[in-house]
Parts: structure tokens; C-alpha cells; sequence
């Protein structure tokens, strides 16, 4: 999952990582750009803030807790920002999504461990411009039917 991220925003001069977790994707983004981090639990968001001091050889992160549900991080906000990776729960995240696809951000790529919900989240962003250049199935739960899916976005 890491690496088609990292292979779809190479390049990008600032980027956005949205229900990040405690960085799963974050760090892995920070060696090629500065990461703009969010993520509702605010637990969460203190070890990722108190994990960049000791994580040698990556751009600035800045991390903040805030409920994408209740509070996406906007399309204004998003003026500065060259590719969005956003891998939020089951529930998917249409709002989030339609801030993305309001955007002028040329790259998106989105994390799901729902089908249905990626599907919802990826008409969302293809009815904004966006073209669904690949998806990957990742079976990575031996005794559960679940897959993971990243789907690679572009204007």
C-alpha cells in the first residue's frame, strides 16, 4: 500500500495524509515532502507529533487533530497542497471526498477496507475530474474475507 502511495505522489512539493493514524502512511511521505497530518484521535496525533522528533532524515510534518467527519479539511485549505492521501474508516469519507474532488489538487489516493465505501468515495472524486488510474487489492487478513484497496486518482 506504502509504496503505490508513494509511487503515485512522487514529486509533489507538500502533500496531505487525512485520517492518518498514528502515520502509517505519514512518515513514509515525509522523506519526499513536507505532510500536512490529520486525524480525529488526539491521542493518536500526540505520538505521531512526539515521533517526528526522532525520526531521522524527513521533511516537516504538521500534525493536528480534527474531526474529518465533522470538519474536512477544505478545498481552500488545500490550495497549497500537490497530492492527498486519505484512508479513513469502514464508514468511508464522502465529505472529505468532496472537498478533494472540489480541490485543484492534481493527485488523490485513497485507502479503504471497504469496497462499497471506496466505491461511493471514488465516484465522488471522479464526478469532480478526477480519473481512477489504478486500484490494488490487498489481501493482508489470512482468515477474514476484508481486503484493503488503494486506488490511485489523477486530474
Amino acid at each position: 500500500m506504502a509504496q503505490t502511495a508513494l509511487a503515485a505522489m512522487a514529486g509533489a512539493a507538500r502533500v496531505a495524509d487525512l485520517f492518518c493514524g498514528l502515520g502509517t502512511f505519514t512518515f513514509r511521505l515525509a522523506g519526499l515532502a513536507p505532510v500536512l497530518a490529520a486525524d480525529a484521535d488526539g491521542r493518536a496525533i500526540t505520538a505521531l507529533k512526539a515521533a517526528t522528533g526522532s525520526a531521522p532524515g524527513i521533511k516537516s510534518i504538521t500534525a493536528e487533530t480534527r474531526d474529518l467527519y465533522r470538519r474536512p479539511v477544505l478545498a481552500e485549505e488545500l490550495k497549497r497542497i500537490d497530492a492527498v492521501l486519505f484512508d479513513p474508516p469502514r464508514a468511508g469519507a464522502p465529505d472529505q471526498a468532496r472537498q478533494i474532488a472540489m480541490s485543484a489538487v492534481p493527485v488523490a489516493v485513497g485507502v479503504s477496507c471497504d469496497a462499497a465505501t471506496f466505491a461511493r468515495d471514488a465516484r465522488i472524486l471522479a464526478d469532480g475530474g478526477f480519473k481512477l488510474e489504478q486500484v490494488r487489492l490487498i489481501d493482508q487478513f489470512l482468515w477474514s474475507p476484508h481486503v484493503e484497496l488503494v486506488g490511485v486518482f489523477r486530474r
